[in-house]
């Protein structure tokens, strides 16, 4: 064996075991990161209306129902589209429909202020959670003319007039 081949056989043994401690290390470190605390991380206990202005709760309830209007109108536009009768454009409806109520309920969700007033904030996270519910039922093939999905169907046409109403 020449020397260069000596030199090359021996860098190459240290490198699979290099690697691997590499990836342990990085594998342990990224472990680390996700189980570590954060810094700003607040308790989850919820404030009192007190806690906040009449300005803060004004704008906080602006930006609710500004929300839940994107979303109604988003859920409306997409589950009421009518692209004919052609099969791949009856599914293409179906997944925008889908999208736009499963997507819809989360949006709600990060929308929601501690400032928004505690009936609207109520009633918004009941009809987002059954946004969601209907978006993950219809994802798996549940169809809205099933017996389970009546409820659900039904809570969320009537949250929306409540909401409207709670929004002027």
């Amino acid at each position: 064996m020449s020397s260069a081949e000596t030199v090359e056989h021996t860098s190459s043994r240290w490198v699979v075991p290099a690697a691997l401690v590499i990836a342990l290390i990085a594998a342990g470190l990224s472990v680390w990161a996700l189980l570590r605390p954060t810094g700003d991380t607040a308790p989850t206990t919820e404030a009192s209306p007190e806690a906040f202005t009449t300005e803060q709760t004004e704008d906080a309830k602006a930006r609710t129902c500004a929300a839940f209007d994107t979303v109604r109108n988003a859920v409306s536009i997409q589950t009421n589209l009518n692209l004919g009768p052609d099969a791949v454009a009856r599914e293409a409806v179906a997944a925008n429909a889908r999208l736009a109520t499963l997507g819809g309920g989360s949006y709600l969700l990060s929308r929601l202020d501690p400032a928004t007033p505690p009936e609207l904030a109520d009633s918004v996270r009941n009809f987002a959670n059954n946004l969601q519910d209907i978006g993950i039922r219809q994802l798996v093939g549940v169809q809205n003319t099933d017996p389970a999905m009546a409820p659900l169907l039904k809570s969320a046409q009537d949250a929306s007039p409540r909401i409207t109403s709670l929004c002027k």
